[in-house]
């Protein structure tokens, strides 16, 4: 496998080291706050913009396609800017995709609240696809893995905060925008009042491209060491001499199958959750704190991941485990959703009283979040083990599996329209079982004979 460029001793210091990596895991913070906030615009613009469900979830396909329209090209644009600037340059374009919102908010336009979501979801391709080598390159390759889970935690915990940040802003009396309600009204009543819904994203996304800019000019400007990795090495592994296509890995193609798959089944946890406890008789009030509790579910499995990942569990081992538990947690979440087990209860923390909703099956969805928490970090490295030469190409195509977020929440969206939000959790069981099959048998393939 080609070796990873190396950043020299002397940028290396140790203080410049802690700045880098607080730099990146801020990135990454990043990545995470404006990804997730997608599980409040989906059933916020489905009221705003009077959309059915199966329409809603294109905020996740217009957001996450990007990812696959952008991939390759992204390497081709830090090539010619460098990876400092070009994370600047993404930085600039997730302020632009913020910006569209303005418009979009005025006229009530679906088709320009996406064009925003795919501009945003552009820039952040160029960031992540700049920012992760930087968190092996930056410190001894030894503890990279160690640095990966710590800058996914950094993710998903801003993946807790911003979804309870835009919900408490944009999901405030939201109850009242019922169908009953809005159908009673004539439409220049209607209108009005679905206007003053929609203005209410402004002001957030507003604040959003201003921090965004001065990130984008603060990065321009930081010591943040640039990186070369067109002088790595160009070794070839004896596993893959006298191949000529990347399609000749059946661990990499069933990869990017599992990495698909698998953002999809995280993306359909984290964004169908609010929904589908209004679904089961929750306000907007109460329901827009479950995607919180999903995140706080994948951060839980993180840690759990960098306690017991190597040392007690292997990664293919850590990743059967996990797709047992996906498959464990969707089928409980369908079967308990016809009990309706609903009630309250509260913790006293300090002599501080928190009232938290508790349903059994929006319970499980929210575990999903357990399950999923470490499966990048071991399909990706099984995925591109022994492609030598092709790494470089590999890895563009593990980034094109996003895409999954992208495809599998519009399907989970018109089966709800054609059966039940519970029922259509049943797409979950399927990846699940593919992830299973990856990691106890195709990461091990070698040829397709």
């Amino acid at each position: 496998m080609a070796q990873q460029a190396q950043l020299p001793l002397t940028d290396r210091s140790k203080g410049n080291y802690i700045l880098s990596i607080t730099i990146i895991g801020v990135f990454f913070f990043i990545f995470g706050f404006v990804t997730w906030l997608n599980s409040v615009l989906i059933p916020f613009l489905k009221i705003a913009c009077e959309k059915n469900n199966f329409e809603s979830y294109f905020v996740a396909f217009a957001f996450y396609i990007s990812y696959f329209v952008m991939a390759i090209p992204s390497s081709f644009v830090l090539h010619k800017t460098g990876f400092k600037n070009g994370m600047s340059l993404g930085l600039v374009l997730m302020a632009i995709g913020a910006m569209i919102f303005i418009p979009a908010a005025y006229s009530r336009m679906y088709g320009l609240f996406l064009t925003g979501l795919f501009v945003q979801g552009a820039g952040l391709a160029i960031l992540q696809t700049a920012s992760n080598p930087y968190v092996t390159i930056l410190g001894p390759l030894e503890s990279a893995a160690k640095r990966i889970s710590i800058m996914g935690i950094c993710n998903k915990i801003a993946g807790v905060i911003s979804p309870l940040i835009l919900g408490a802003i944009v999901l405030k009396g939201m109850d009242r925008f019922d169908k009953t309600m809005l159908g009673a009204m004539n439409e220049i009543q209607k209108t009005t009042v679905l206007d003053e819904l929609a203005g209410r994203i402004i002001l957030p996304y507003i604040i959003m491209a201003a921090v965004l800019i001065v990130l984008a000019v603060m990065l321009r400007f930081s010591a943040l060491p640039d990186i070369d990795t067109d002088k790595e090495d160009d070794q070839t592994s004896s596993a893959n001499i006298g191949r000529t296509s990347i399609f000749q890995f059946p661990q990499l193609v069933l990869g990017v199958v599992a990495i698909f798959v698998y953002v999809g089944v995280e993306v359909v946890a984290v964004d169908t959750i609010i929904n589908y406890g209004k679904a089961q008789g929750f306000s907007f009030e109460l329901a827009k704190y479950f995607a919180s509790y999903t995140l706080a579910a994948m951060v839980l499995g993180y840690i759990i991941g960098i306690i017991a990942i190597p040392k007690y569990l292997k990664q293919e081992r850590a990743l059967m485990i996990s797709a047992l538990l996906g498959i464990a947690f969707g089928v409980l979440a369908i079967v308990a959703a016809g009990i309706h087990y609903q009630t309250t209860f509260s913790i006293a923390v300090a002599g501080f009283s928190l009232v938290l909703p508790f349903d059994l099956s929006v319970f499980f969805i929210a575990l999903l979040g357990l399950a999923n928490a470490i499966m990048w970090p071991a399909i990706w490295p099984l995925a591109i083990n022994g492609l030598g030469r092709f790494t470089k190409i590999g890895s563009s195509l593990l980034i094109m599996g996003i895409a999954g977020g992208a495809l599998l929440p519009l399907l989970y969206g018109r089966m709800v329209d054609m059966f039940s939000p519970q029922q259509a959790y049943w797409i979950l069981i399927p990846c699940y079982i593919f992830i299973f099959y990856y990691a106890l048998f195709g990461h091990k393939m070698r040829s397709w004979k």
